[in-house]
């Protein structure tokens, strides 16, 4: 998945978080123009994981200039 996301926003920076044996999160830090592109390409290989293995890997891509806020 990584990949994907790199091969349409080169300098994204990506932070995987495994949430449980099933479960993992993406969250992806991309230029705003980006972030359209990301969700396509990552969108379809989400659910053939999900689809065919039974893991939930979920993408968020959030525009590097404003980033989700840190609790």
């Amino acid at each position: 998945m990584q990949g994907k996301i790199l091969a349409v926003s080169p300098g994204a920076q990506i932070k995987l978080v495994k949430m449980s044996e099933e479960e993992a999160r993406l969250s992806v830090l991309a230029p705003a123009g980006d972030l359209e592109a990301i969700k396509s390409a990552t969108f379809q290989p989400a659910m053939d994981y999900l689809n065919k293995e039974g893991f939930d890997l979920q993408v968020f891509p959030y525009d590097k200039d404003a980033p989700p806020l840190k609790y």
